[in-house]
Parts: C-alpha cells; structure tokens; sequence
C-alpha cells in the first residue's frame, strides 16, 4: 500500500504550479484547436472548389477566434462561481 500512497502525491505536480493565466492559455488554445478542428474538417468537406480557399478559411477562422473567446469566458466564470461556493 505504501506505493499507492506515493502515486497519488506526485500524480500531477506540474498542475499545482501552474498560475491562473497559464490555465486560462492553455483552456483558450484547447478550445481554439478543437473548435478550429472542426471548422476546417468541415470546410474542406463542404464540397467547396474555390480558387482561393481563404475565402472560406478567413471568415472561418474569425468565427473560431470570437467563439473560443465567448467560450472560454462563459468556462472562467463558471469556475470562479463555484471556487466561491
């Protein structure tokens, strides 16, 4: 048992030092790259032959940008409402 005690203690010490705009970064590119994933899958699925695809990707990627923003301040508040509770 002495084993499982020291796994659990070290598990994640990384985590512990990380500060609040660390966390909030690495939620905001999480989302971005997830959303923006899905935005360009589907684009290039659409069936779209443009001669210049950034007509499509631009406004795309823009749309991606202001969600993740929207996003990832409804998930910030959320925590610190229930870090209050």
């Amino acid at each position: 048992m002495p084993v499982m005690e020291e796994s659990i203690s070290v598990r994640i010490p990384w985590l512990i030092s990380m500060n609040p705009k660390q966390v909030g970064a690495l939620r905001r590119a999480g989302i971005y790259f997830v959303v923006g994933y899905g935005g360009l899958v589907l684009v290039n699925n659409s069936g779209l032959e443009l001669d210049n695809m950034w007509v499509a990707y631009l406004p795309m990627f823009i749309a991606v940008y202001f969600f993740s923003r929207w996003a990832d301040a409804k998930i910030a508040s959320r925590s610190s409402n229930q870090s209050k509770d």
